[in-house]
């Protein structure tokens, strides 16, 4: 069981519900980030963020040392997210991130963290 795992609980994946906006215009992103990104809060930090926004999706982290994830949102506030993301904070601090388009899930309304 990780450390954070340990601090916020949860199972194989934490799924916290979101209130989501209208996603006519949506968009799904995937993205990956890499530098120092695990053992600093960083998934925990995705997902408030992402909640705080109205952002659905997932964050993961990979064996290599990085961090993958999916935002669904409107467009300008998933690139408000990512933009924060990449700014990181005091522990966290992203090097490289790159990003693709998905096609929108219709339905989904939580932001997990996946293990």
């Amino acid at each position: 069981m990780s450390f954070w795992r340990n601090i916020f609980g949860g199972a194989d994946e934490d799924a916290e519900p979101v209130e989501t906006v209208n996603l006519e215009n949506g968009v799904r992103v995937a993205g990956r980030a890499e530098g120092r990104v695990q053992g600093v809060g960083f998934r925990f930090f995705v997902q408030s963020n992402a909640k705080a926004m109205g952002i659905t999706g997932w964050v993961k982290n990979m064996s290599d040392g990085s961090v993958t994830m999916e935002l669904q949102g409107e467009a300008p506030t998933v690139e408000r997210l990512i933009a924060k993301i990449k700014r990181g904070n005091e522990w966290i601090k992203v090097t490289n991130y790159t990003a693709s388009d998905l096609p929108v899930i219709k339905g989904e309304n939580t932001f997990a963290i996946r293990y």
